[in-house]
């Protein structure tokens, strides 16, 4: 044995010789406290994706109350031949709320084009879509379990069809963290016509810490009130006042706090947004062409343009999720045309074909579309056959969503529905097959996104979804 190492021979030589290496021990001890307390100061931090992620925001363009996949990308020449006929026995039955036995075949005023190099059909009730079709991914069979609003918008944004759970737009803020300590990281922006049937359940945190809830923009020119500081206080006045705060509650924040940690983290972001959301919501900073692009300033794009505007902006600002709701209110303020199909549809669309075809080409010029996920449609589609002569009722065996951006590939049309469009029989794809999509392309697994609640480990897609391979 080597004249320097030194045999230890009893205990009391034995702590002597190691206390460096206790030290050591105690020192990472105390760092992990460290990072456990500033995870508690700080809950958004950015955290890692588990694989390799195609996309780093989501912009959803909810379609409220359900469109028309007859009327907007999925033709049925079938429906015309069968107008004022009952359905025929050969396809089957479906349940609805309306539609009964003496209701009839409705066929379609709208006409349809193969568009771009794709040829992918669009209704003349989307002219600006036909300059997209090359960058969207629609998807013919989409299908979910609810025929009622409120139910089907749960389990659209939550995979639940009862209010209390997380909305996928949380479920990504808790998977991935927030980019951007300024700015809300999870945004909706509802239409201002009012509520919908699910209400604000449908995005919230549900039993997600509080921390990761959607902050509401209002309608209108000033989507959040008070951004200015009142009359006399300066930004180093109000700095101070916030530092004396902040020092006060984390010297008081309880060990797992989420409440309290979350009230802390907005105290601290309303503060930040003083000095960042006043330039964001300056729309006078965009150029003509892009103000004119949206469809801003002239009726009836104005409104949803707007939004439409901000989510990009918000997108380069580094938000993580973005909620754009088209329709709001009673019945036919929304997509939902149970008295009159025409009327309705030919509204909702001219409101929102330009400011929905003006992002797309936007995110793509800028260099953005393919980090940012974009997915368009409704809580469900339209009956093939008529309500009150001239009007569909709900629909949710066999509608059409599409996708864009965030590593999605365009210019192609997934699954199929039957002669009619009343079920998807090719390729079907559920909600939870387009949860797991969007969290795939984030970089996310859905197994591993979970959260243990009530002694179960909750996920957004609840049982296994899948991802929709041919769009990825």
């Amino acid at each position: 044995m080597p004249e320097h190492v030194r045999i230890t021979r009893n205990r009391r030589e034995f702590l002597t010789d190691a206390f460096c290496g206790f030290g050591s021990l105690a020192f990472a001890g105390m760092m992990a406290q460290e990072q456990a307390r500033a995870a508690r100061g700080n809950p958004l931090a950015p955290r890692p994706a588990h694989k390799p992620a195609k996309a780093n925001a989501v912009i959803f363009l909810f379609m409220a109350g359900g469109p028309s996949h007859l009327e907007t990308f999925d033709p049925k020449p079938l429906l015309n031949q069968l107008h004022g006929q009952k359905r025929p026995a050969g396809f089957g039955e479906v349940k609805y709320q309306f539609v009964d036995s003496q209701s009839r075949i409705l066929g379609t005023k709208r006409t349809f084009k193969k568009y771009g190099k794709s040829g992918i059909d669009v209704s003349d009730l989307l002219p600006y879509h036909s300059h997209i079709v090359d960058d969207i991914a629609v998807i013919r069979s989409c299908h979910a379990d609810m025929v009622v609003h409120s139910a089907a918008q749960y389990q659209l944004f939550t995979g639940r069809v009862i209010p209390g759970f997380p909305s996928m737009g949380s479920w990504a803020l808790y998977g991935l963290g927030a980019e951007t300590d300024s700015l809300p990281s999870y945004v909706v922006m509802p239409d201002p016509d009012g509520a919908l049937e699910a209400g604000q359940p449908m995005y919230t945190n549900g039993f997600l810490p509080a921390v990761y809830q959607p902050t509401m923009f209002r309608a209108g020119k000033k989507p959040i009130l008070n951004l200015d500081l009142p009359p006399g206080v300066s930004h180093g006045q109000r700095e101070t006042t916030m530092n004396l705060l902040r020092g006060l509650n984390q010297a008081n924040m309880a060990a797992n706090d989420d409440e309290f940690a979350a009230r802390v983290n907005a105290y601290d972001l309303a503060f930040k947004m003083q000095t960042a959301a006043p330039e964001l919501f300056d729309l006078s900073r965009e150029s003509t062409r892009t103000l004119d692009m949206y469809g801003v300033g002239v009726e009836p794009t104005d409104d949803y343009g707007r939004r439409c505007l901000l989510a990009r902006r918000l997108v380069e600002k580094g938000v993580r999720f973005i909620t754009v709701v088209s329709g709001g209110g009673p019945g036919d303020m929304q997509w939902d045309a149970h008295s009159d199909i025409e009327e309705n549809h030919l509204r909702m669309a001219a409101q929102t074909d330009r400011p929905v075809a003006a992002l797309i080409q936007d995110l793509k010029q800028r260099g953005l579309l393919d980090s940012t996920l974009v997915l368009w449609g409704g809580e469900f589609g339209r009956s093939p056959e008529s309500q009150a002569s001239k009007g569909r009722d709900h629909h949710n065996y066999g509608f059409t969503m599409w996708m864009a951006g965030g590593g999605v590939k365009g210019g192609q049309i997934v699954g199929a529905t039957d002669g009619i469009g009343l079920k998807a029989v090719e390729n079907p794809v559920h909600f939870r097959d387009i949860h797991t999509t969007i969290l795939n392309q984030l970089g996310l697994e859905q197994n591993a996104l979970s959260f243990m609640h009530l002694g179960r480990k909750e996920r957004l897609t609840e049982i296994e979804g899948r991802v929709i391979k041919e769009i990825v």
